[in-house]
């Protein structure tokens, strides 16, 4: 009787003879063939369907599967998907995949290599393919399939590194190969949703040695490596799915297919971390609201040049705490409201600090009722620094200016402390009118060329989206350094993408495959970006309930026409050409 499991089964029956059938059978001994067979036969899987004969299958070896949970959670339940993982065995992978996926997709169809034609119990999972022949016209058929499962409103696994991982010599570490571009086609041909998955873990040592001694031992190898899975314990960690219109436009197929790939390993549990324990542990009651006529009484004591304009039923003002001590309480307490619910409060009734008696306060009210939506703290570094104190200065506190950084060098504005009222957060108008006011204050006061300040990267991000987005923005300077860096190292694999196509472009799509609630890039780094900001370097705010900040200046003169004549309005030019004597 042949054996249940063997090499014969992949083997054409015209093909078959008995010095054929006896080299194979010696073959199956050579290569741990007939231990898949005992496996086979101890745990009766002849027969059984693809899904019983995969529970069975990881059951007879004692895998222990963790994060299934979290991939099912992050599955969508209908339409075009395609998920992709990294290749780390070579063939079980694909088997527990496909059975955890179906728990979700019924629809599941896996592009696999025909060495798993050997199960036959599992043919139904499989679109088979021959992955080391990558223009080989005989694939033609399994990825038209493939593209037709998936245009069907199908999901659609794909392995596209289409072999093993091995060891790469040139970075001396185990990885993927480089990834078959068809993952990105058919992504994007059909509008689908991508999803990365990474699995964790890595053969025998022995196969990593024979596969650089001839790349082609590592596919012998393969079932001997299976049985060695047997008692393992492997996590598999899933992204989260991102729809086409988030990755770049125009973005090149090769580029999107090695961000596939990137993405995948930007999931390996080994480099994720938490941030550290809040140290505001307690919150107090915010305090009382101050009223809006209390408000409209302080705004109507101010000199005529702080109204800096009014848009609709809104006005913009700017003003000093010894001017208007009640407005800028009710600052301090929608300061406080508005970052607790971004992890980022201080726990006290008020964020305000000393500084608030030396900055500058601009904000938006609702003309009628008084209402503050919107404020900035602002530092006018000419005012604060002319006793030559740079502790003076609020992010000093933050981060160390050496005397070549531009708020020693010229006056600058020194921003902080920004917040909108929820229901304005969302909206264009908020930050529209925020912008239009710093607009007409550097229009009265244009000596101010240079704008400073941070942008928080609030802790309700993944730690790692933090350090994606530092690798992305900043560009390094000797004139400023953190003085506690954030530092948090991302996986070799994305560094190495990172150098060689950059990761500014791919932000959305990267921070969409982590955050489980599908944030994108912060609107206020977004903002500063348009305007054409420089990132400096990320630190630590200690006096922030350790929040990062990312440090960043804006040449506004030089800022795009279209963006100052929107918020200087009919100045702009005089401001931008504007010649200021030191």
């Amino acid at each position: 009787m042949p054996a249940a499991i063997s090499l014969l089964n992949v083997v054409p029956d015209n093909k078959k003879n008995f010095l054929n059938t006896t080299l194979i059978k010696l073959l199956d001994r050579i290569l741990a063939i007939n231990k898949l067979d005992d496996l086979y036969r101890e745990n009766g899987l002849a027969g059984l369907d693809k899904t019983s004969f995969s529970k069975k299958l990881l059951d007879g070896l004692n895998i222990q599967l963790s994060g299934l949970e979290a991939l099912h959670a992050n599955i969508p339940k209908s339409g075009p998907l395609v998920l992709a993982s990294n290749h780390p065995f070579g063939g079980i992978e694909g088997v527990f995949l496909a059975w955890a996926i179906e728990k979700v997709r019924p629809d599941i169809k896996v592009m696999a290599n025909q060495g798993l034609k050997i199960f036959s119990e599992l043919e139904d999972y499989f679109i088979f393919t021959n992955p080391l022949s990558e223009g080989n016209p005989k694939n033609s058929p399994s990825i038209r399939a493939c593209l037709k499962h998936v245009k069907s409103g199908g999901a659609l696994l794909i392995f596209p590194a289409g072999r093993v991982s091995y060891y790469h010599k040139d970075t001396q570490r185990i990885a993927d190969h480089n990834w078959n571009r068809l993952v990105a086609s058919i992504t994007n041909r059909v509008n689908a949703q991508y999803l990365p998955i990474f699995v964790s873990g890595f053969n025998s040592p022995l196969f990593y040695r024979l596969g650089r001694v001839y790349f082609r031992f590592r596919m012998l190898m393969l079932p001997r490596e299976l049985i060695n899975k047997r008692n393992a314990q492997i996590t598999v960690t899933a992204g989260h799915p991102i729809a086409a219109k988030h990755y770049a436009k125009h973005i090149q197929i090769d580029t999107q297919t090695e961000l596939f790939r990137a993405q995948s390993y930007l999931l390996d549990p080994n480099l994720q971390q938490q941030w550290p324990a809040d140290l505001v542990t307690k919150q107090q009651p915010l305090a009382q609201t101050i009223s809006g006529e209390i408000i409209l009484q302080e705004l109507r004591q101010l000199p005529k040049e702080q109204h800096l304009l009014d848009h609709k039923n809104f006005s913009v003002y700017f003003g000093y705490q010894n001017q208007i001590p009640n407005t800028v309480n009710e600052i301090a307490r929608l300061r406080e409201k508005v970052f607790r619910e971004h992890n980022e409060g201080s726990g006290e009734p008020l964020d305000t600090d000393h500084f608030d008696a030396t900055y500058t306060h601009l904000f938006v009210t609702k003309t009628e009722t008084g209402q503050i939506i919107g404020a900035y703290r602002m530092g006018q570094t000419d005012k604060l620094l002319s006793d030559g104190n740079i502790d003076n200065l609020y992010l000093n506190r933050m981060f160390d200016f050496g005397p070549e950084f531009v708020n020693q060098q010229q006056p600058c504005l020194e921003m902080g402390r920004s917040f909108l009222i929820p229901e304005y957060q969302r909206s264009f108008l908020g930050l529209f009118l925020l912008w239009r006011g710093i607009g007409a204050f550097v229009c009265q006061y244009p000596q101010y060329r240079t704008l400073y300040g941070t942008v928080s990267i609030s802790k309700l991000y993944d730690v790692r989206s933090a350090a994606v987005i530092q690798q992305a923005m900043v560009t390094p300077t000797d004139k400023v350094a953190p003085i506690t860096p954030f530092s948090h190292q991302l996986h070799p694999e994305v560094q190495d993408f990172a150098k060689q196509y950059g990761l500014k472009e791919h932000l959305p799509a990267l921070l969409k495959g982590i955050e489980p609630d599908g944030k994108d890039v912060p609107i206020l780094l977004k903002h500063y970006n348009k305007l054409g900001a420089v990132f400096h370097c990320l630190g630590i705010d200690k006096s922030f309930n350790h929040t990062p900040g990312l440090l960043l200046s804006v040449d506004l003169p030089r800022a795009p026409h279209k963006l100052l004549k929107l918020y200087l309005g009919e100045n702009w030019l005089a401001y931008k050409d504007a010649e200021i004597t030191p």
